[in-house]
C-alpha cells in the first residue's frame, strides 16, 4: 500500500462535512495533483495533492472528488478514479479501483474517471453553485467547458442557465486546513521526531573533507528509514559562503575546517511535513566570531517563540525577533544608534532580509491567510502550525562589517503549534544551543 495512503473514512468525512457546511448549497469538484514527465518516459515522483489528500486520503493519481451536502450531518461523495488494470498493475502496481475506494476510503461511490466528462453533465446542472477553482487543472476545465456548451445546447429553449454560479472553495479549504485536527498534529510529531533525528544524524557525521551532499545523504537516509517516502521540500545543505544564500541547491561544496554548515530541510509524514535549520560546525567547535553571531540569532529565536500567543497578531514573532536582532547587530558592532530608530529604518535589512514565520502543515508554506482583504492582520488560533527562523547573513565581501564576521550565515528554525496554554516547540529534539550542538559532534 502506498505510504500516502491513509485509509480513515470516519476522518475524511467528517473534514468534507464541515468544509461543505461552510461553503453551503452546492457540489464540490476537486481533482488531485496531475503527475508529470520529467524527461524523456521517467516521471517525476507522484505524490497526491494536498486539498484533495485532505479530504480523501486516496493517493493515487487522475481522481477527482464530487461531494455535495444533504444537510448538517450528512452528503454524498464520489471518487472518480482509475479502473483496475490487470496489465497496467503489473507495470506500476495495484490499484484500489472503484471499489477498492468505498471499502477502504469510506466514500458513497466510486466510478471511473474515464466517465468524469459525461457524469458531469448529469450531476453539476443538479446544483446551483459549483465550488471549483478555475485555472488549477487546464484538463478539468475543458472537461467542465465542453459540459457547459453542451448544457447551452440543450437548453437554448429554455430559461435554463447553461452552468451554475462558479465559487472558488480555496479560501473555505484554506480556512479549514489552517487549525490542525488531532489526526493532522499525529503526523506533524511524526514528521518533526523524524527529522529531529535526521538533524543529529548530520551533525554526527558531519567532519572536514566531507561534501554537502554527503550530509546530505545522512540526513535523508534517517528520513527514509524512519518511514518518510520524501521530503517536505528540496535540502538547503550549505556550508561556509553558501550559507549567505537563502534558497542553495547546489549541495556539493567540500567542507572545510572552520565552516558552519547550515542545513534546512524536512521529513514529510501522511501529507504533512516539518520545516528545520539547523547550523553547526563542521569541526565540531565554534569559533569565538561564530559564536558570538549564534547568540544573537537563538536569542532571537527564543523571543519570537515566546511571542506565539492565541489571538496574536500572526507577525509577532517577527516583530520581537527584529528587536531582538537589531539588538544584537548592535552588541556585535554591525550597527550603531537607538534600537527602537534602527528597526524602524530596517536597518536590519541588509543582513536579514527575510521573514520570520509562515504556516506549516501540508505544505511547507502552508495555506491560510496573513491579513484580511481590508489589511487587517491576522491573528494565531489555537491549533495552528508557524515557523520561527531567524537568521543573520554577513557576506564573505561585505566589508561594512567587522572582518571577523565575513562568510558567517545563521539560521535556526523551528516549528511552533499554538495552544491556548502558549507555544509548543514540535521540533525542540533537534539540539541548538551551542553546547547541546558541540557535545553531540563530539561524541
Amino acid at each position: 500500500m502506498s505510504r500516502d495512503a491513509q485509509c480513515d473514512p470516519a476522518l475524511h468525512r467528517s473534514r468534507r462535512q464541515r468544509l461543505l457546511n461552510a461553503l453551503g448549497e452546492g457540489v464540490l469538484l476537486l481533482p488531485t495533483a496531475t503527475a508529470a514527465a520529467r524527461n524523456g518516459d521517467v516521471q517525476h515522483e507522484y505524490r497526491p495533492g494536498s486539498d484533495f489528500h485532505y479530504l480523501t486520503g486516496f493517493p493515487e493519481p487522475e481522481s477527482v472528488l464530487v461531494a455535495w451536502r444533504i444537510n448538517q450531518r450528512s452528503h454524498h461523495s464520489i471518487l472518480f478514479v482509475r479502473e483496475r488494470d490487470r496489465e497496467r498493475e503489473v507495470w506500476d502496481g495495484p490499484r484500489y479501483g472503484t471499489r477498492g475506494v468505498k471499502t477502504a476510503f469510506g466514500v458513497d461511490e466510486g466510478r471511473a474517471i474515464g466517465d468524469l466528462s459525461k457524469n458531469l453533465i448529469e450531476l453539476v446542472p443538479l446544483h446551483g453553485r459549483l465550488f471549483h477553482t478555475l485555472s488549477a487543472d487546464a484538463a478539468l476545465d475543458q472537461k467542465l467547458m465542453a459540459a457547459f456548451a453542451r448544457a447551452r445546447l440543450r437548453h437554448r429553449r429554455t430559461l435554463l442557465p447553461a452552468h451554475p454560479i462558479i465559487c472558488d472553495p480555496g479560501p473555505a479549504l484554506a480556512h479549514e486546513r489552517l487549525t490542525k485536527d488531532r489526526a493532522e498534529l499525529v503526523s506533524l510529531r511524526k514528521a518533526a521526531a523524524l527529522t529531529a533525528n535526521g538533524h543529529m544524524e548530520a551533525m554526527r557525521v558531519t567532519r572536514p573533507g566531507m561534501f554537502e551532499y554527503e550530509a546530505q545523504a545522512a540526513l535523508e537516509a534517517t528520513f527514509r528509514s524512519g518511514g518518510s517516502p520524501r521530503n517536505g521540500y528540496q535540502s538547503i545543505v550549505a556550508s561556509g559562503p553558501n550559507a549567505c544564500v537563502l534558497h542553495y541547491h547546489e549541495n556539493s561544496r567540500r567542507m572545510r575546517s572552520g565552516d558552519l554548515l547550515l542545513i534546512d530541510a524536512g521529513a514529510e509524514v501522511l501529507g504533512c511535513t516539518a520545516d528545520v535549520t539547523r547550523t553547526f560546525p563542521v569541526s565540531g567547535k565554534f569559533t569565538e566570531a561564530q559564536a558570538a553571531v549564534y547568540r544573537v540569532v537563538l536569542s532571537a529565536q527564543a523571543a519570537g517563540i515566546r511571542a506565539c500567543k492565541a489571538g496574536a497578531r500572526w507577525d509577532s514573532a517577527h516583530r520581537a525577533c527584529l528587536r531582538s536582532l537589531t539588538k544584537g547587530l548592535v552588541d556585535l558592532g554591525v550597527l550603531r544608534g537607538n534600537v527602537t530608530r534602527l528597526v524602524k529604518q530596517a536597518a536590519f535589512k541588509p543582513w536579514y532580509m527575510h521573514g520570520t514565520s509562515h504556516w506549516l502543515g501540508r505544505d511547507v508554506h502552508d495555506v491560510g491567510g496573513y491579513q484580511s482583504m481590508e489589511g487587517v492582520v491576522a491573528t494565531l488560533p489555537v491549533a495552528s502550525v508557524l515557523t520561527v527562523e531567524p537568521g543573520l547573513y554577513f557576506g564573505k565581501r561585505d566589508k561594512s562589517v567587522p572582518e571577523a564576521l565575513r562568510g558567517i550565515g545563521i539560521r535556526i528554525e523551528d516549528d511552533v503549534l499554538v495552544t491556548k496554554h502558549g507555544p509548543e516547540v514540535l521540533t525542540q529534539a533537534a539540539p541548538k544551543s551551542i553546547a547541546a550542538i558541540e557535545r553531540l559532534m563530539k561524541r
